[in-house]
């Protein structure tokens, strides 16, 4: 029985049906195109001198119909593959559909973006084609208990046999399976293996969807959004957020080199607070800047507090407004009614922060660093969290459970190592080891200036004052004397690190995908080995929340 959430789509194998019954009928009209060169007895006579010019033309057009429907394949090759600029190569392994309907998804949303993508099914790549791609997008089922799809045997029995080198490929897996089955996700985890151990480079790490879980599937799009360059696209399906309250806001590195960083505290604007756990995510529903709303009301010439009658008359078009996506183009807008311009709407896309606190505190705390568009105004989500959401005011708030990253057990040490705002959830696994009573725990943390980047100071150095830090390792890159990353300070300790793990340690990474990860797992393959390193993920001791 294949495990739900995974599949091979009925679409795509019509369209060869629909293909195969074209040129059959053309067959058949060439066969009585063939038959009036005959007269009386047909076979195997030949043709009359006269008519030798229409058995050429026949032949002729027979080769034109074939290489017609011949071509499609070559011409599905984006020009810039064949320049040399090889396009976006989007693969899915498919049993029952939903795969390859999500990587049609996928690739339609980077399309439109403006990218170039080839879209296969992975029974169509081998390695000569991923040695060639420069970036790929792979989503892949489970089915029965940890089996590839069908068609993906060819790829499995063939191609992951071979040991190409793909240092050049850059790549990211959605793995789908079900949790109920022994073997979750078993053949997207394999496939994932088989990329990094030929030398291919994670975009983002592997996202796993048990039972077509939405938030995953979430979490999926808006890294899409970060491949294309475009954080503002819809969410295929929009949380469904709670109220919850901006209790507090504070600026914490006020005359930084960087951006500034905000840490937030916020409580349910009713009821009880909810369970969570060290590792998981808010997604947060974000709203436009009031001023923004207001000139397009006042371009308009409409009243924002003109109450929807979709929404039974409780929201405003103003309200609507700030949590919509606002339209780039008015021209055809003026004169339209509240409820007219409603309909048009469409929601703004989450954002996700790590949780940096534990619900024994009382509070949901995140650490917001402000990131500016490309015009330099605030970003969507921080510029709402930490510049116009007012205090008291309410925020659209999901939970969202990040199994990968969860902690590990309280016998084992922990090393924990993070830069930048990934000190978030770095502190709530601290907390939570401390509520636990466990003490081997070891924090990496990086940043810009010990004076003014050093975030949760105080907390930390008292935490390792009291034995809960058994080691704290901190790295300044802009300090005079110091210039070092986390990643280095990790490599100055390589015997330690070795120690730690030989005693059952695990490994948790949380912060910038794009320079600190790379280093930090550059750094445990040296001081670990690769086969080392990559048994530690195997096993489930080293994870990461990077981004």
């Amino acid at each position: 029985m294949a495990a739900p959430g995974s599949g091979t789509g009925s679409g795509g194998a019509s369209r060869p049906l629909l293909g195969n019954l074209a040129v059959l009928a053309v067959l058949a009209l060439l066969a009585g195109a063939l038959l009036t060169l005959h007269g009386g007895a047909w076979w195997p006579a030949a043709p009359q001198p006269s008519r030798w010019w229409l058995c050429a033309l026949v032949v002729v057009a027979y080769a034109g119909t074939s290489a017609v429907f011949l071509w499609p394949r070559r011409a599905s090759l984006p020009d810039t593959a064949i320049a040399g600029e090889p396009p976006l190569l989007v693969v899915w392994a498919s049993q029952t559909g939903f795969a390859s309907a999500l990587a049609e998804r996928s690739a339609a949303v980077l399309r439109d973006c403006g990218g170039n993508v080839l879209l296969l099914p992975l029974d169509q790549v081998d390695a000569g084609r991923l040695a060639d791609t420069r970036r790929a997008l792979f989503i892949a089922s489970t089915t029965g208990e940890g089996d590839p799809p069908d068609h993906a045997l060819h790829f499995l029995h063939e191609t992951m046999r071979q040991s190409p080198a793909l240092p050049r490929l850059q790549y990211a897996l959605l793995a789908l399976g079900d949790r109920e089955y022994a073997h979750f996700c078993a053949f997207g985890r394999q496939l994932d293996e088989w990329l990094r151990g030929r030398g291919a480079q994670p975009l983002f790490d592997r996202v796993e969807v048990d039972n077509a879980d939405e938030a995953a599937l979430r979490h999926w799009q808006y890294e899409l959004g970060r491949i294309a360059d475009s954080a503002d696209l819809a969410d295929w399906s929009p949380p469904a957020y709670e109220s919850w309250r901006l209790a507090a806001r504070e600026l914490l590195n006020p005359g930084s080199q960087g951006a500034p960083v905000h840490d937030l505290a916020l409580e349910p604007a009713t009821g009880t607070l909810p369970t969570w756990q060290a590792g998981d995510i808010a997604e947060i529903g974000p709203r436009n800047p009031p001023a923004r709303v207001q000139a397009l009301l006042d371009r308009l010439g409409l009243d924002g507090g003109a109450r929807l009658s979709a929404t039974g008359g409780e929201e405003t078009l103003a309200a609507l407004l700030a949590r919509s996506q606002l339209p780039e183009d008015i021209q055809a807008l003026p004169g339209l009614a509240p409820d007219a311009l409603a309909a048009q709407l469409r929601p703004l896309p989450h954002r996700e922060y790590s949780i940096a606190s534990i619900p024994e505190e009382g509070r949901l705390r995140l650490l917001v660093r402000e990131m500016p568009r490309a015009d330099g105004s605030p970003g969507l989500g921080s510029g709402w969290l930490c510049r116009y959401a007012p205090l008291g005011g309410t925020i659209d708030l999901r939970l969202r459970g990040n199994p990968g990253f969860q902690p590990p057990p309280a016998e084992r040490p922990l090393i924990l190592v993070g830069n930048g705002t990934g000190i978030a959830g770095l502190r709530a696994h601290l907390r939570a080891r401390i509520r636990a009573g466990a003490r081997r725990n070891w924090l990496l943390f990086g940043e810009r200036n010990a004076d003014r980047d050093f975030f949760y100071r105080g907390e930390l150095m008292e935490w390792r004052a009291q034995g809960w830090l058994e080691r704290l390792d901190l790295a300044f890159s802009r300090d005079e004397g110091d210039g070092a990353y986390v990643q280095d300070r990790l490599h100055a300790a390589a015997d330690i690190l070795r120690d730690w793990v030989d005693a059952g340690a695990c490994v948790l990474v949380c912060g910038n995908a794009s320079g600190m990860a790379p280093g930090v797992d550059a750094a445990m393959a040296q001081a670990l080995g690769e086969e080392r390193r990559d048994a530690l993920r195997i096993e489930g001791r080293y994870r990461r929340d990077v981004y």
